[in-house]
């Protein structure tokens, strides 16, 4: 995924599977390769595919944190000192809809026991925890777009309290559905275009005109900072802090005032005990949407000033991930402390005049070195605003 960022690629397709013949909009972000087929198939029959994708990127995590694969016994470490901590707005919203078409054309018997538990969005969450013996706790966090980036920020509060030594954070969602997209196509918030023109998702350009749906999972290990160095593991970068707020404005439009954003921004900084200053990039929610773009906007100026603060948005390259973007665009803000570059900005031509961002576009960028923090964003309907801050290391 990282190399595909600095390259300025996209994975984004068009749909060709029939059952979404007939749709106004037929592209999003869809990974290429079946989950199901990574795993052992009477383990995968039981999963629904967002936990498919949350079970093998929690699997990619523990193993880069230099645990032994099988869990935390393997690993030598107290399942019980251990947490899971995903978010997710539906899941896999597939299951049911699956079970609802079987009832209506076979009847009741033709409905698999395996429905409901495969339905709850909570399944990616139970799934890592089963997958990896993890006792300490499984949660899941549904806070709309924001549910990532505030499972994460859940995580890091349980470590600082002491109830658990590390965690698996981020968030699993597979809502690339013939109901969802034909919805989302009736609010008219997704963007029409053909992948081979490049990306139709064009954050902060002028010509963007809505969001391309998406799916998978990003997954971190969060670890109390003397258990990490006592291990000896390698440390990308510091989670410092974390901020929550709400619009209260509206059930799916952003506020436009961005004050509720402005809260959340200046919540994080202050949890992570830095100023704006500190601030050398933002990994912005930026979804390609005309008010949702201008609303980020007008608040990271509010807080950060006019400053020259790199800027930079993923969802050209991935799509909108749902419930999963905050995991794996934090991935990428840690990559982006850790390897001291900044990926470009892809979709579109020019930046909207009216966004006044430093916006990283064409090609990867030095990340600036004064200062240390990153800001990662997400937001969500209903005004659910979550940012998390991370500080690199020195």
């Amino acid at each position: 995924m990282w190399r595909g960022l600095l390259d300025g690629r996209h994975g984004i397709r068009e749909l060709e599977d029939p059952e979404f013949d007939g749709l106004p909009v037929r592209v999003a972000g869809v990974v290429p390769v079946d989950p199901g087929e990574l795993l052992p198939r009477p383990v995968a029959r039981r999963m629904n595919r967002a936990a498919q994708f949350g079970v093998l990127a929690a699997r990619e995590a523990w193993a880069d944190a230099g645990f032994v694969a099988g869990g935390t016994r393997e690993s030598g470490l107290d399942p019980e000192r251990v947490g899971v901590s995903l978010g997710a707005i539906l899941g896999d919203a597939s299951v049911l809809v699956g079970g609802d078409r079987k009832l209506r054309d076979k009847g009741p018997r033709a409905v698999s026991p395996l429905t409901t538990p495969m339905t709850v969005p909570s399944q990616a969450a139970s799934q890592v925890s089963l997958d990896l013996h993890i006792t300490g706790e499984a949660r899941t966090v549904t806070s709309a777009c924001a549910s990532g980036t505030e499972a994460i920020g859940q995580a890091i509060d349980r470590i600082r309290y002491g109830r658990i030594d590390i965690a698996l954070a981020g968030g699993a969602e597979a809502v690339v559905t013939p109901a969802i997209m034909a919805s989302f196509a009736a609010m008219r918030a997704l963007a029409d275009g053909h992948p081979a023109d490049g990306s139709p998702s064009r954050p902060f350009a002028k010509d963007r005109d809505g969001f391309v749906n998406g799916e998978g999972a990003g997954v971190l290990v969060l670890e109390a900072e003397e258990h990490a160095r006592a291990r000896g593991a390698r440390i990308y970068c510091e989670a410092a802090g974390w901020g929550l707020s709400a619009d209260a404005h509206h059930m799916a439009a952003p506020d436009p005032s961005g004050n509720g954003i402005a809260l959340a921004l200046r919540r994080a900084l202050r949890d992570a005990g830095g100023s704006v200053s500190d601030v050398v990039h933002v990994n912005a929610h930026a979804t390609a949407t005309v008010d949702g773009d201008l609303a980020e906007a007008g608040a990271l100026r509010a807080v950060l000033g006019r400053r020259p603060i790199p800027v930079t948005a993923l969802k050209g390259h991935l799509g909108h991930l749902q419930g999963a973007a905050g995991g794996v665009e934090a991935v990428a803000a840690v990559l982006t402390l850790h390897h001291g570059v900044v990926p470009p900005t892809v979709g579109g031509g020019e930046v909207d005049d009216a966004i006044d961002l430093d916006v990283v576009r064409g090609v990867p960028r030095p990340l600036p070195q004064d200062g240390d923090l990153a800001l990662s964003n997400s937001f969500g309907f209903g005004g659910h605003n979550a940012v998390l801050a991370l500080r690199r290391s020195r």
